[in-house]
Parts: structure tokens; C-alpha cells; sequence
């Protein structure tokens, strides 16, 4: 059983303080900005909701997540690959790597495809990889920009700097630029190769109604319409969904102020990469001139 400190910070949180280099991506750099900001928590629906409509990776979903059964629990391992990359030394890195290279290797299965064929998957192939890395650096941008400050050399530095995931993830030829980006994922939406259906509703169903209580509840279904309102119209179609007539990005911004005063102070994820850094850094002053 895993145990985290009284404060509440997971182990895997407290463990960025370590290692002896300084990752993968600058301090205060584009993924640093981005990934450390409130707007994730929109970013991660919105994530979902594109992932489904490739029909091999709605597979994988269906057939081995435990989404219905525990959304916090597979949003939890997610939420500590994307901030183990970003901020973590290497050594947690490889080892965050290893973690999800483990379960996808055991990932496979049929599905039918938007022409109707019946394929092969598994979590491996490289259009399912290729195309989880689009939705997932896509709602992250357009998260950050909608609701976020400036990021570090512009959304094109972002996508640039997060191509790194990408190929540890294998990617091919991860997008370095926002029109590479577009272009990838308006090319698969044009060649028929995204699709909606019973599976993707079942999701949408789910994502719009997360079992959560009193204000939480409230406030999620908020970041949901907001998180829907930056899904372009093609993608809202296939998804069968509409933008809400309700003011959903403002209404969003509001949520997120009130959900990053109520955080608190606790360790965050950037917060202990920073003490790694610090005492890195404090250890090469201290080192003898040769």
C-alpha cells in the first residue's frame, strides 16, 4: 500500500524533488507553464472527449480502463505521467516510462473502424499514439491559451517542446508548430478516420456526469461545457455535442479561480521540481574550481 505524507502529496509528487539532473524541459519553460497551470483541469476533459473519436483508441478505453468503474483513479495515472515527464529527472522519467510502457504492452484487441472493417489494436500501433498525443497537446494549448497567461515563446514553443513526449511515447514525427498540429488532426477528421458511435456517446455520457457531490459536481459540469466550447463544430458533431447557451468560458474562469485558491499551499508538482533544482544548483557552487 502506497502511503503520502500528511500534507496529502502522493509519493510519485514527492519523489520530483530527487534525482541529480535537471529533466527534460526548462524551469519556467512552455511545458512548465502550461502543465503547472489551473486550465489542465479543463485540459483533461477536453483530452478525453477528442481521444474517443479514434475508434481503436475508444477500443483500448473500453476494453481495459476502469473509467466507469474509477474516472478519479485512471485520471490520477495520467495526471502523474504528464507531471513526471515535465518535471521530474530523468531517472523518474524512465521509470514513469516503464510504468505505462508496461500495461500498453498488455492493450490489445479488435475494433470496427469508421469504414466499417473489423481491425487489430494495440495500444502500441503508432496512428493510436500518434493520434492520443494530438488531442492530448491540443487541449492542453487551447486550454492554457483560453484561460491561462503567456506561455514561453508562444503556443508554437509549447508544441515544439511537448514533440519530446511524443517520441518517447513513439511518435514518429511528433507536430513541432500549431499548424502542424491542426493539420494533423483536421487530416484524420477529412480522411473519415474519426468517428463517433455508441462508444464515444457512452463516454460523452459519462465525462458530462462524473459521479461527484454538492458544489463539486457543480463546478466540474462547468469545466465540462467550457472544455466543450473550445471543441471546434466538426468535432462537437462527431461527438454529439453542443455549445452550451450558457457563458461556459466565463463561467470556467471562474471555477478555476476559485479551485486555485482552494489547492491551497500544499506541494505541488513544479514546487518540488524547483527544490531539485535549487540544490543542484547549490551543489555546483559549492563544487572546488578546477
Amino acid at each position: 500500500m502506497t502511503r503520502s505524507r500528511p500534507d496529502g502529496a502522493p509519493p510519485w509528487v514527492l519523489r520530483l524533488e530527487r534525482g541529480e539532473d535537471r529533466g527534460l524541459f526548462a524551469e519556467d519553460g512552455a511545458a512548465w507553464t502550461v502543465h503547472a497551470g489551473i486550465p489542465t483541469l479543463v485540459a483533461g476533459i477536453r483530452a478525453l472527449l477528442l481521444q474517443a473519436l479514434h475508434p481503436g483508441a475508444m477500443a483500448g478505453v473500453h476494453d481495459w480502463s476502469r473509467y466507469s468503474e474509477d474516472p478519479l483513479g485512471r485520471l490520477s495515472g495520467t495526471v502523474r505521467w504528464v507531471l513526471s515527464l515535465t518535471f521530474g529527472a530523468r531517472e523518474q522519467v524512465a521509470a514513469e516510462l516503464g510504468r505505462v510502457g508496461r500495461f500498453h504492452a498488455t492493450v490489445r484487441g479488435e475494433y470496427d473502424a469508421a469504414d466499417g472493417s473489423r481491425r487489430s489494436y494495440s495500444a502500441e500501433d503508432a496512428d493510436l499514439v500518434e493520434w492520443v498525443h494530438l488531442a492530448f497537446t491540443d487541449a492542453f494549448l487551447v486550454a492554457h491559451t483560453t484561460w491561462g497567461g503567456p506561455i514561453p515563446g508562444g503556443p508554437d514553443a509549447y508544441v515544439s517542446e511537448w514533440e519530446t513526449a511524443g517520441r518517447l511515447m513513439g511518435v514518429t514525427r511528433p507536430p513541432v508548430s500549431v499548424s502542424d498540429l491542426h493539420a494533423r488532426m483536421d487530416g484524420l477528421l477529412a480522411a473519415g478516420t474519426l468517428c463517433g458511435g455508441e462508444r464515444v456517446d457512452d463516454v460523452v455520457r459519462f465525462l458530462r456526469t462524473v459521479p461527484l457531490e454538492g458544489s463539486l459536481r457543480f463546478g466540474y459540469r462547468i469545466l465540462f461545457e467550457g472544455a466543450v466550447a473550445t471543441i471546434p463544430r466538426e468535432y462537437r458533431r462527431l461527438l454529439g455535442l453542443r455549445r452550451s447557451w450558457l457563458p461556459a468560458v466565463t463561467a470556467t474562469r471562474l471555477v478555476l479561480f476559485v479551485a486555485q485558491r482552494a489547492l491551497g499551499t500544499g506541494p505541488r508538482a513544479h514546487d518540488m521540481a524547483r527544490r531539485r533544482l535549487r540544490r543542484l544548483e547549490a551543489a555546483e557552487c559549492q563544487r572546488p574550481a578546477s
